[in-house]
């Protein structure tokens, strides 16, 4: 496969916005300096589609030329991708640089790089990017999940929430000593952090979808869906 020549991206500004996503990684390609990737919009999963801005096949970076870059859900192959232009700015043919192997799961926004299992696709870089992302040799913060959301790792029938949906208090039944009942939305964010509890107070969420997260004192962990209305 062609390796890559030119890439192009923009550098990270000193205004951070809740939905962009700030990268650091493949040094040898990408230098050592931050990239800041903005929401431009979403795909017809409802998933959040990520890029550099202006793309315009000319921002500079002294590993390649010119990088931009974008990080958007592939539906096909049902995993998140960081992709960099060929240096047209249209991303028509991209290169595709990193893919997910863990924590593809509906969620609207894409997983750390603790969490997602971002592959380096050494078929494009030759190798060049030093391997596969990990929090000690990339920088990957902003608008990503940092909890895993794999509903089937947690799933126990035993466990009872009701009323769900829920418009005040959530409980629950079919566990012992329950330590902790964290409330997790759809992006992974931790909302709330209950202990030594059975019950939940819902009240004040925004209506929609979310997760409790169950620990007991054996540390036990379960997963369950409910629906705020």
């Amino acid at each position: 496969m062609k390796k890559i020549i030119t890439l192009s991206l923009f550098a990270l500004g000193s205004i951070f916005s809740a939905q962009s996503i700030s990268f650091k990684g493949c040094v040898p390609l990408f230098e050592n300096q931050d990239y800041a990737l903005i929401k431009t919009g979403t795909d017809a999963t409802s998933r959040n589609i990520y890029a550099t801005t202006p793309i315009t096949g000319d921002q500079p970076c002294g590993g390649l030329g010119t990088c931009e870059f974008k990080i958007q859900w592939n539906n096909t192959n049902t995993r998140w991708e960081f992709l960099a232009d060929s240096g047209n700015g249209d991303f028509v043919n991209p290169y595709l640089i990193y893919y997910t192997t863990k924590q593809n799961t509906t969620a609207g926004n894409p997983p750390n790089a603790a969490i997602g299992g971002w592959t380096e696709n050494t078929a494009v870089t030759n190798g060049d990017c030093g391997g596969n992302l990990t929090e000690s040799n990339s920088t990957f913060t902003g608008d990503v999940r940092t909890i895993s959301l794999a509903l089937n790792e947690f799933d126990d029938k035993r466990i009872s929430i009701y009323p769900n949906p829920a418009t005040e208090i959530i409980n629950i039944t079919g566990l012992s000593n329950v330590k902790s009942i964290k409330v997790i939305s759809l992006e992974g964010k931790l909302i709330s952090d209950s202990k030594n509890t059975s019950t939940v107070n819902v009240s004040k969420l925004v209506a929609g979808v979310y997760f409790l997260e169950i620990e007991t004192e054996n540390t036990v962990i379960k997963r369950v869906k409910f629906i705020k209305k």
